[in-house]
């Protein structure tokens, strides 16, 4: 009997064998949340590493790293060719992120480098015979129940093209049709999709590491009930490992710690920074409307200042979808580690660099509020 839609998760009873790969490894995005704790992980397990940087872009995350640096933009081939050649394998982690309401100009950067430019580093890549390459794919662009929207969803699940969703989110499907397209040509390719992510050597910072901050600093005055999908950054970092050396071909599999509603989110915060919740909870609804009144403002007076809560970002928690990692723990044997363990180890990686309030009254805070929990 054919099964179900969303039934076939994995073809495996079992953990697939370990490939050894060797000689030198390319990442990409190496400077970005998840590129700076794949790097780690890389250097850890004994590999020489060799990294394409942005022209012009700052490299924070990578300082006091053994890694070779090599700059180049994704949507020049020849160059990317240049800076490929020697290297065995490739994890692509690169891709530009945005929450906001694009302009025409920021969607034509983000198709470029996101989907032009893993087109590139997939064609150089065959063309000079790399032995495989981890592509990151991001759970913004997998499909869900549409019946039952709360319901976990697998790989199995098509992308639903008619929902609003972002221009990132959109390039991220066109990112997985072009490695299926590669591997169609027969080049090795897996996707290794990601969820939100939490955790240390966040430089940039992302999204969830400017709003944990500003919660550390009492500059978060409100928030909205919800919850997605999270993963601790070793956990990801790990899963690109596994997806490289047991992945199978033209798969794509699917990482996640657990499901993190706002609220117990919040609970995690206050033990980890000391520092009360906001006192203000708002509605979804009412949330959604301040979004939109707020960026629409932002993003004609203020457009290259982060915004925390977009109307896209108050959409993806409100829709509280779920994730099946049942394909990744079976064949890859993927095991998660503790959300609150990444947000400690977060938090206390920004109170090193001194982005995060330390000290006797953060601990006496915090110590309270354990009393009292």
């Amino acid at each position: 009997m054919i099964p179900c839609f969303g039934e076939a998760t994995t073809k495996s009873d079992k953990v697939n064998p370990v490939r050894k790969l060797k000689g030198k490894v390319f990442v990409t995005g190496a400077t970005g949340h998840v590129g700076a704790n794949v790097v780690r992980r890389l250097l850890a397990d004994g590999k020489e590493v060799r990294v394409l940087l942005e022209p012009g872009k700052k490299a924070d995350a990578l300082d006091g790293l053994d890694v070779e640096r090599v700059s180049a933009e994704l949507t020049d081939i020849g160059a990317l060719e240049t800076a490929m050649k020697g290297c065995a394998q490739a994890f692509h982690v690169a891709a530009i992120i945005a929450t906001g309401v694009p302009n025409p100009a920021l969607e034509r950067r983000i198709y470029d480098v996101n989907v032009t430019g893993t087109q590139n580093l997939l064609r150089v890549a065959q063309h000079i015979a790399m032995d495989r390459v981890v592509v990151t794919g991001s759970f913004s662009a997998n499909g869900w129940n549409r019946e039952d929207p709360h319901a976990p969803a697998n790989e199995t699940f098509a992308h639903y093209p008619f929902d609003e969703v972002l221009p990132y989110s959109r390039t991220k499907v066109q990112v997985e049709h072009e490695c299926l397209k590669a591997a169609v040509e027969g080049l090795d390719v897996v996707i290794a999709t990601s969820c939100a992510v939490l955790g240390p050597h966040d430089y940039e910072p992302s999204r969830m590491g400017r709003t944990l901050l500003d919660f550390a600093h009492g500059k978060l005055r409100a928030y909205v009930p919800g919850g997605f999908e999270f993963i601790p950054a070793k956990d990801i970092a790990a899963g690109h490992m596994l997806a490289m050396q047991r992945g199978r071909s033209g798969q794509k599999y699917i990482f996640s710690s657990r499901f993190v509603s706002i609220d117990e989110m919040m609970d995690i915060w206050e033990k980890v920074t000391g520092r009360p919740r906001p006192k203000l909870r708002l509605s979804p609804t009412v949330m959604a409307g301040v979004a939109q009144v707020t960026s629409f403002f932002m993003d004609r007076f203020a457009p290259n200042k982060p915004q925390r809560f977009t109307p896209a970002a108050v959409r993806i928690l409100r829709s509280q979808r779920r994730a099946d990692t049942t394909k990744a723990r079976t064949e890859l044997g993927f095991l998660p580690t503790p959300i609150e363990d990444a947000i400690q180890a977060a938090y206390e990686d920004f109170v090193r660099r001194g982005l995060a309030p330390s000290g006797p009254a953060r601990q006496t805070t915090a110590a309270a509020l354990e009393a009292t929990a």
